[in-house]
C-alpha cells in the first residue's frame, strides 16, 4: 500500500478534484502546484508519529519497528524517482537534485546519526545505558515533533486565515486517500488472517503521509 498504491491514487484524485471537480474554486496559475504538493506529501510514508498510531490501536511495537525501518530503507531510493515519475505524468517539473537533497538530509543524515549515536551508547554503557537514553529521549522526540507542526502551521497561519476555501479543497482528496488507503490495508490483512495487533498498524502506516520530507 505504501509504494504500489497510496502515491498514484493521491496523483489520481488530485489530478480528478484539483484539475476537474473543484477547479472553478482555486486559482489556475496554481492548480499545477497544489497536485504537485499532494504528490510530494503522499509519495513516502510517514516514520515519526506511527508509534504513536500504534499504541492507540494497541498494535505489534515490534512490528511496528520493523515496518517503520523497512521504510526508511525503501524510501531512500524509491521516493526520488517516484515524486519524479508522478510529477513528470502530471507535466510538473522539480529538479533531481532538489529530491535527493531533500532525501539526503531529511532520511539518509537522521538514519546515519542515530546509527552512530547507536553504537556509541553501546560500546560506551552497553545495552543498559542504551535503554536508558532512549527512554530519557522520547518525551524529547515527541515534543520536538509537535514543535515542528506548531512552528510549519504558525509560519503559514496567515495564508489558513486568508484560504480557507482552497485549504478545504485541497483536503478533500487527502481525506480519501487516507481512509481508502487505510481502509483497503486492513481488509486485506484481515482478509489474509493477519491479527488486529499487526493490521492496525499496517494500516495506518501504509495511509500516512510523511510531511516533513514534503515540506522540505
Amino acid at each position: 500500500i505504501n509504494w504500489a498504491v497510496k502515491p498514484f491514487s493521491m496523483a489520481l484524485l488530485g489530478w480528478l478534484f484539483l484539475r476537474h471537480v473543484f477547479v472553478s474554486w482555486l486559482p489556475g496559475e496554481q492548480i499545477d502546484s497544489y497536485i504537485a504538493g499532494l504528490i510530494l506529501l503522499a509519495a513516502a510514508p510517514c516514520t515519526a508519529m506511527v508509534f504513536v498510531w500504534s499504541n492507540l490501536c494497541r498494535g505489534d511495537a515490534n512490528f511496528t519497528l520493523s515496518q517503520v525501518a523497512l521504510n526508511d530503507a525503501i524510501m531512500v531510493v524509491a521516493y526520488a524517482p517516484v515524486v519524479a515519475l508522478l510529477l513528470g505524468l502530471s507535466a510538473i517539473t522539480v529538479p533531481w537534485n532538489t529530491l535527493i537533497l531533500s532525501v539526503g538530509l531529511y532520511i539518509l543524515v537522521p538514519v546515519a546519526a542515530a546509527a552512530l549515536l547507536r553504537r556509541w551508547l553501546l560500546q560506551r554503557s552497553g545495552a543498559a545505558g542504551l535503554q536508558s537514553a532512549l527512554q530519557k529521549v522520547a518525551p524529547l522526540s515527541l515534543s520536538a515533533l509537535l514543535l515542528t507542526l506548531v512552528l510549519l502551521f504558525g509560519f503559514q497561519g496567515r495564508q489558513i486565515v486568508q484560504q480557507p476555501l482552497i485549504i478545504a479543497v485541497i483536503a478533500v482528496p487527502i481525506l480519501i486517500q487516507v481512509y481508502f488507503n487505510s481502509g483497503l490495508a486492513y481488509l486485506l490483512n484481515r482478509r489474509l488472517g493477519v491479527a488486529h495487533c499487526v493490521a492496525g498498524p499496517s494500516a495506518l502506516i501504509g495511509a500516512s503521509n510523511f510531511f516533513e520530507l514534503a515540506v522540505a
